[in-house]
């Protein structure tokens, strides 16, 4: 099973960082990694089963919210090479804001099955760009 794991520190509260993030049709917190969101379906952003396509590439699916613990989770339903629809199944990712001292942490991990190495070496990169976006944006 391919996995990734990345976690920030902000110097935010938790609530400010969970209301700026929670929609997953808004990514105006990572103007330079996410370029464009398309909304996909009829669910509000915050319902499971609300849809988006990021970048024209990443087709994903909001499966899980929860206000209480501050985390979300989706699938990538479709996506580029190595995280395509035939060359990975069940991809989950899973958000999760904390506090951490006076500010807050941010964690964000997925997994999914098959083509582990290739998932990895292409996600990686990206969810540490999406963190530091993130940060820069909500400091």
């Amino acid at each position: 099973m391919g996995t990734t794991h990345q976690d920030i520190e902000i110097n935010a509260p938790v609530d400010t960082v969970w209301n700026a993030i929670r929609d997953f049709h808004d990514m105006g917190w990572a103007p330079n990694v996410i370029m464009s969101v398309d909304k996909v379906g009829h669910a509000k952003g915050t319902e499971p089963g609300a849809g988006r396509i990021l970048n024209g590439a990443f087709h994903e699916t909001l499966q899980t919210m929860d206000d209480d613990g501050k985390t979300f989770t989706y699938s990538i339903d479709d996506g580029p090479t190595p995280i395509s629809k035939e060359e990975v199944s069940n991809y989950i990712g899973r958000v999760v804001v904390e506090p951490a001292g006076e500010g807050s942490r941010v964690e964000w991990t997925s997994s999914w099955e098959k083509n582990d190495e290739p998932g990895y070496e292409f996600c990686h990169p990206i969810y540490v760009a999406l963190l530091g976006d993130m940060k820069a944006s909500l400091e």
